[in-house]
């Protein structure tokens, strides 16, 4: 069978470029490919885009789970790239198209190679930049049945030496939340806002309070973040006064106890500061809940020595990154990690309209992924 052109499956998943929940045309791509290394067995959802492969030897042995994401971001494409998302206003700017070849590499080695024993699930996510894929998989019981000993999963770090391994044992990233609070007052004519209830006291007040509760030094244990994302009272109607509104936070913290409670602050803040306004009427709706990466120990090691196997700088993080992760839910019900590989000082940030994933990253992916599943097969045999 002729190699994958891992370079090549990129490219055609960057143009593709579908954004979550509709990685329609994607996820058919990534079948294609995928059924020519001869899984197992490949579990697909009525309720999601997700995909689930089976990579089985038959014999008795530990079963693994490696996760590679697949949607894109709203985005902008600005590189003049041969391969420029096609997708208007979405481009992969997040690295995902690099994740998920890195996955179908991992299934080209599992089939050429076939691990001593067990098993190892490759579940290619949608819906990640939203917080849902993962929740979608767990919810449907399919992990019951295959019940997985360890899970792992690597986002490329931009900043960071392209090929260094990082990883850190705990929090690797945030938990985040994302609200919606909405403020509903009453509007009158312009030339009578007596007659109106606006409220944009209440909203600078929740506002104000919330961004009160920020403590910014990610090596204390308190550290928590309330960001503004917007902030909009009334509507670009001159004759009416505002009598609506709307602001618009993220929470963040190392752990889910301490966002649990932001949460609750946050419903405090916000009904207490409506309270003060008579006729005032507000809700909070929340949305895109990332639960933290919490990477165990033993799954640490594992990845720590896959990167000695292969002759791979490792750096071991201090703090956890700031960012929200959905594989962070996967590691609330398994034992697991969730790694780094550096995609490049020169690199732009993630979400960067500059951003690109490196082709070079895409073989030591693969490989840092086959390392850990031999070792854990290899093992276990022995």
């Amino acid at each position: 069978m002729t190699p994958l052109d891992l370079p090549d499956i990129r490219h055609t998943l960057h143009k593709l470029a579908e954004p979550s929940g509709a990685e329609k045309n994607t996820r058919a791509l990534i079948l294609q490919i995928l059924e020519k290394q001869q899984p197992s067995q490949v579990h697909l959802f009525p309720d999601s885009r997700n995909i689930l492969a089976v990579f089985d030897t038959g014999r008795p042995g530990p079963t693994l789970l490696f996760r590679g994401d697949f949607d894109a971001v709203r985005v902008d494409e600005t590189l003049n790239l041969p391969y420029a998302s096609a997708t208007p206003g979405v481009a992969h700017k997040c690295g995902h198209d690099g994740h998920a070849t890195i996955l179908l590499g991992l299934a080209e080695q599992l089939h050429q190679q076939p691990l001593e024993c067990g098993r190892v699930l490759l579940f290619f996510q949608a819906a990640e930049e939203t917080g849902q894929g993962a929740g979608e998989l767990l919810h449907t019981g399919i992990l019951d049945r295959y019940r997985p000993d360890c899970v792992f999963a690597l986002h490329n770090i931009p900043g960071v030496e392209l090929g260094t391994v990082v990883c850190r044992p705990g929090s690797f990233t945030c938990s985040v939340v994302s609200c919606d609070i909405t403020l509903h007052g009453r509007a009158s004519h312009a030339a009578e806002p007596q007659k109106a209830l606006c409220p944009y006291p209440a909203a600078k007040a929740i506002t104000d309070r919330l961004l009160a509760l920020n403590r910014y030094d990610m090596t204390a244990d308190d550290f928590q973040l309330a960001t503004l994302v917007e902030f909009r009272v009334g509507e670009q109607a001159y004759g009416v006064t505002a009598g609506d509104g709307v602001v618009r936070f993220t929470l963040r913290s190392k752990e889910d106890a301490r966002l649990q409670a932001m949460k609750r602050e946050a419903e405090t803040v916000t009904a207490e500061e409506t309270a003060k306004m008579p006729g005032l009427a507000s809700e909070i709706t929340w949305k895109e809940y990332f639960a933290a990466s919490r990477n165990d120990a033993g799954a640490v090691e594992s990845v720590r020595s896959a990167a000695a196997d292969c002759g791979l700088p490792y750096l071991d993080k201090p703090t956890p990154f700031s960012w929200g992760e959905d594989f962070g839910l996967l590691t609330q019900h398994y034992p697991g990690a969730l790694f780094g590989l550096g995609s490049g000082t020169e690199q732009p940030s993630l979400h960067h309209p500059h951003f690109d994933f490196p082709d070079a990253l895409l073989p030591i992916g693969v490989k840092v992924f086959y390392h850990i599943a031999q070792k854990a097969s290899c093992h276990f045999f022995m």
